[in-house]
């Protein structure tokens, strides 16, 4: 499991636009990276839609949304097409992310069991480090703590 002041899984994936997305390439700036389950559900579109409507404010922080999910690059871009998203969509659809991330879990919903994502929140520092995270994320209020913590990790 990652702990704060780990350093970040590196990665390289797809996004909607099939442009290759490197941690790499972000180092100098924060990086929220969530993960979710699947396109177009309830929960995952509120949360979705949130990061994208408060956009312009993780741009002041100087920090760039990434959502990572299994889904395809073209599920990615119709789910932000149709939901008018303002994120950048990461397609990891071997799941190799999600297991380094420690997000790829056995899940049970109604008595049944499945591997699953388990949705999960990281802050990478522009040094490339776990700053933050949060395991189990319920969505009603998550990036209100997710835009406090970022807020309190830019002002040190």
């Amino acid at each position: 499991m990652l702990e704060i002041n780990d350093n970040a899984p590196s990665f390289c994936l797809p996004n909607q636009d099939l442009e290759e997305i490197c941690l790499r390439d972000l180092a100098g700036k924060w990086v929220v990276l969530y993960f979710y389950p699947r396109d177009n559900t309830p929960g995952c579109t509120t949360e979705a839609c949130d990061f994208s409507d408060n956009i312009d404010e993780f741009e002041d922080l100087d920090a760039i949304v990434l959502g990572v999910s299994p889904d395809s690059p073209k599920k990615h871009r119709n789910f932000i097409d149709k939901k008018s998203l303002k994120v950048t969509l990461l397609a990891d659809e071997d799941k190799s992310l999600c297991q380094d991330y420690g997000v790829w879990q056995l899940k049970k919903f109604m008595g049944r069991e499945s591997m699953g994502v388990v949705r999960s929140t990281f802050i990478i520092s522009p040094e490339g480090k776990i700053s933050a995270l949060w395991r189990k994320v319920r969505v009603k209020g998550h990036i209100d703590s997710v835009k406090e913590k970022l807020a309190e990790l830019n002002a040190n």
